[in-house]
C-alpha cells in the first residue's frame, strides 16, 4: 500500500527532522507531506530542507498563517488525493505517536475502511509520567463524548488515524464545522453515521520530547461543550446511514 502522512506542524523545527527520519524508515511504501502554518521558529524551511533531503518522499505545502487543524488536515487531504496515495495517515508533529504502530495499523486497515490508534483498548495505555489527573481527564473526555454521540469506539479524540483513500473521498468534508481537537470527534462521528468499518489498534501515547504543548484546559472545556454541536449537526446523516453519502 502506497501511505503518505499528513503531518500539520506549528513550531516543530525540534521535532520534524527526527520524525520523518523515523517514518522513512520504516519497511513501508511511505511518503510525508508537511503542513506548515507559517511556524516562526522556522519549521517551514526545516521541512522545505527535508524535502531536498528526500526527493519524492517528503513533500511541503506551506500556509499564510495558524489557520487551525481542521483546514490543515483538509488542504493536507484535498493535496493528497490529488496523487495516488492509497492510504492517508493523520499523525501528530510531537511523537506522542510512535511511527512503529503504523504497522500495525496498516495490517489492521485491510479488513476495515479506517483505522484508529488507540490508548483506550486492550495493549493500549499513555504515558506513564502522566499525574493521575491527567488520565483521568483524558480518559472522562473519551467516555464523555463516546456516550454523548453514541460510538461503539476506545478512543475518539486520538489523533493518530489511518484511512484508506476511497473512505476519504466518500466523506463529505463540506458539512465538518468543528476546529481543534473537536475535529477529530467529529471526522469518527462522521465515518460512523454513514456506517464505515472502523478498526482499533493500541498504541501507546507518549507525553511530547521537545518544544510546548498545545494543549490547555480551556480547549478541553470548548471541546466538551462542542461535542453537543456536533451530535446536533449530524442527526440526518445518523438517520441516513449509507445513503447520506451522497
Amino acid at each position: 500500500m502506497r501511505i503518505t502522512v499528513v503531518i500539520p506542524t506549528y513550531n516543530e523545527a525540534e521535532n520534524l527532522p527526527n520524525l520523518v527520519s523515523a517514518l522513512l524508515s520504516l519497511p513501508l511504501d511511505l511518503c510525508v507531506l508537511v503542513v506548515d502554518d507559517n511556524s516562526p521558529d522556522g519549521t517551514g524551511r526545516v521541512a522545505n530542507e527535508l524535502a531536498g533531503a528526500y526527493p519524492g518522499r517528503v513533500s511541503v505545502l506551506h500556509r499564510p498563517d495558524k489557520l487551525g487543524l481542521r483546514s490543515a488536515y483538509l488542504n493536507g487531504f484535498q493535496k493528497v488525493l490529488e496523487g495516488d496515495a492509497q492510504v492517508i495517515v493523520q499523525m501528530d508533529a510531537d511523537f506522542s505517536h510512535a511511527p512503529s504502530a503504523l504497522i500495525k495499523m496498516s495490517e489492521l486497515l485491510k479488513s476495515n475502511d479506517v483505522v484508529l490508534g488507540s490508548r483506550y483498548v486492550e495493549g493500549g495505555s499513555v504515558d506513564e509520567r502522566w499525574p493521575f489527573w491527567r488520565k483521568s481527564l483524558s480518559a472522562f473526555g473519551n467516555y464523555y463524548a463516546r456516550t454523548i454521540l453514541g460510538l461503539p469506539l476506545h478512543d475518539v479524540t486520538t489523533g493518530y488515524r489511518m484511512w484508506r483513500r476511497e473512505t476519504l473521498q466518500q466523506l463529505p468534508f463540506e458539512r465538518i464545522r468543528s476546529n481543534g481537537y473537536v475535529f477529530l470527534v467529529e471526522m469518527a462521528y462522521l465515518a460512523h453515521c454513514i456506517e464505515f468499518k472502523i478498526g482499533e489498534s493500541p498504541i501507546y501515547f507518549s507525553d511530547r520530547r521537545w518544544g510546548k504543548s498545545k494543549m490547555s484546559l480551556r480547549i478541553q472545556a470548548e471541546a466538551a461543550l462542542r461535542i453537543w454541536q456536533v451530535w446536533w449537526n449530524y442527526r440526518d446523516l445518523k438517520k441516513a446511514g449509507r445513503a447520506g453519502r451522497l
